[in-house]
């Protein structure tokens, strides 16, 4: 062999492991940069959702410390029965509020209104006996009138919302005083005082235990399964990330349990009250209409840019007109339950709902700026609150330091949402 031919030989062999080598190299960076981008679609999901996880974390460890302090008292399930009865009206205002404060507004009005509302069905239902029916029909369209008294000043005449709606407050407080003369009118029929002190009856008569309330939580579990499934279905279809299958199954896992565990402690009392009903039906057409419709992309869109979305052809001031009208209603349903509940029309109700709905909303992941946070947030945002004062209240902490603890709790829920803006720029 002359050195030529040598020579070639060693080229080829050069070439073949250079290949080799290359191949092998490109197979490991693909597994690696597969693997990573894993990694950062994950971290990805969490960071744009970690107030909502991390929301759902502190309910959990939050009735966890208050189960442990009231000596187990805090999850028996008639205290369970008793934090849904006593906080459906603000999770019903949550819901309205966190779409006012998608668009970077607020409406301090809220508290004022559910009770003018409740002082006018009173007086229909106690003072003149008008049907219930009637009178609440009556009491929704003044809700709705409250609602486009506010708006129509916000979205045609250009007055800040905070003027406006502090105005609103006043002014519907003061209504109220007038209308009820400062004392208290009760009780209210049993057919009305049943939206709030009722149960839904059991179909299937379980003797000791709800099952009606079971298989309720069997059926919202399949439903779960079922949106879970075909939303990553859908988005696969249009090529969008997805988490890897683990922990869609892990995270579709854990809602499912906490949720049978939930229906499964109320069936040990008395099942679904009544009320949990209508907060069902609004949590359901307000999570559609955020998310599926295209008012809902023009409220995220407003509160995002105002004046982008003002350029791109929303019509800011009719969709900021209708967002009032609909708070308007929302606060009308809220003081209505809440009347219920109280079995009384009181020149007080109301007090401080507002406070109470604002903070369900920025503690569940609403941003103080606006164009972000989602209905389910704001009812966890304000479970946390209800459980909140729940526990306390069995702790025998006095109402002073209970409003101390919330405002603590406000403060840090803001705190936390620009944290973590300033941490993502």
């Amino acid at each position: 062999m002359d050195k030529l031919e040598y020579k070639n030989i060693i080229k080829k062999l050069k070439s073949i492991v250079t290949k080799v080598g290359d191949m092998f190299g490109e197979t490991m960076i693909g597994k690696f940069l597969g693997k990573n981008k894993q990694v950062l679609l994950i971290r990805s999901m969490i960071s744009n959702n970690i107030r909502q996880y991390g929301m759902i974390f502190a309910l959990i460890v939050i009735m966890i410390f208050f189960n442990y302090q009231t000596g187990g008292v805090s999850l028996y399930p008639l205290n369970i029965s008793n934090i849904l009865l006593q906080n459906a009206h603000i999770l019903i205002l949550a819901v309205g509020m966190l779409i006012v404060i998608l668009t970077g507004n607020i409406d301090l009005s809220v508290g004022s209104v559910a009770a003018f509302v409740g002082a006018i069905a009173g007086i229909m239902m106690i003072r003149n006996d008008y049907h219930w029916s009637i009178s609440v029909a009556a009491a929704l369209s003044i809700g709705l009138m409250a609602g486009a008294w506010n708006g129509f000043w916000i979205a045609y005449i250009k007055i800040p919302a905070f003027i406006v709606t502090l105005g609103g407050m006043l002014i519907f407080r003061g209504l109220t005083l007038v209308v009820l003369k400062g004392a208290s009118l009760g009780p209210f029929p049993d057919e009305f005082n049943s939206i709030s002190s009722g149960f839904i009856p059991d179909i299937f008569g379980g003797d000791g235990l709800h099952i009606l309330t079971i298989v309720i939580g069997i059926l919202f579990s399949l439903g779960y399964i079922y949106y879970a499934y075909t939303g990553r279905r859908k988005k696969q279809k249009y090529g969008f990330d997805v988490a890897p299958v683990w922990m869609t199954v892990f995270s579709s896992t854990f809602i499912i349990v906490a949720l049978n565990l939930f229906t499964f402690t109320l069936a040990r009392y008395r099942g679904f009250p009544n009320v949990s009903i209508i907060l069902f039906i609004v949590i359901i057409i307000y999570a559609f209409i955020t998310t599926k419709t295209v008012i809902g992309r023009h409220v995220y869109a407003m509160g995002g840019n105002y004046e982008a979305a003002k350029l791109s052809g929303v019509k800011t001031k009719k969709v900021m007109f209708l967002i009032y009208v609909n708070m308007g209603l929302l606060a009308a349903i809220s003081g209505l339950v809440y009347a219920a509940r109280l079995n009384a029309a009181v020149p007080k109700a109301g007090n401080l709902f507002e406070l109470d709905a604002i903070a369900a909303a920025y503690i569940g992941g609403a941003s103080a700026s606006g164009g972000v946070g989602t209905v389910i947030g704001a009812i966890i945002g304000g479970l946390v609150m209800g459980v909140i004062n729940n526990g306390m209240s069995l702790m025998s902490l006095g109402i002073d330091w209970q409003q101390v603890v919330k405002g603590l709790v406000l403060l840090l829920a803001v705190w936390f949402d620009i944290a973590t803006k300033n941490k993502a720029k």
